[in-house]
């Protein structure tokens, strides 16, 4: 399992921020012909991300396209577990992804609406917020 992260960035560190509005790109489906779109605002890890590649990839079975519309640019601290305060910020943890509502999270194509709606249902369980399904030509 590969786990996503930046090749480099700039800073190694950056502040926690908010999540507020909505998404204004990536909010339409681009490359698939069917989509998951986000409901609700919020952070996707890298793991979360990868749960939900494998999910949809296994229930399409090769048999389509995956298109994965999001990527974990910004890094999460954790200080170690029973440490005294001060002392710095702690090590970088782990990646995320900033999700909000509106924003397109993966793509399918090369398969049936039912099928193309139960593997984005098994990818959507692996998340944590809501989405519903969104195609190419119309919102369901």
């Amino acid at each position: 399992m590969s786990k996503l992260l930046p090749a480099r960035t700039k800073y190694r560190k950056i502040h926690r921020g908010r999540i507020r509005g909505n998404a204004t790109r990536g909010t339409t489906v681009a490359f698939g012909e069917y989509g998951i779109q986000s409901l609700t605002r919020g952070r996707m890890t890298s793991n979360q991300i990868e749960a939900a590649r494998v999910a949809v990839n296994r229930h399409l079975k090769r048999k389509g396209k995956v298109w994965i519309r999001v990527f974990p640019h910004k890094s999460v601290t954790k200080k170690p577990a029973e440490t005294r305060q001060g002392k710095g910020k702690g090590p970088v943890d782990h990646w995320v992804a900033v999700i909000r509502p509106g924003h397109v999270l993966f793509e399918v194509a090369g398969c049936s609406l039912t099928i193309a709606r139960q593997a984005l249902s098994l990818a959507d369980a692996k998340l944590p917020f809501r989405c519903r399904l969104v195609s190419r030509v119309q919102s369901f």
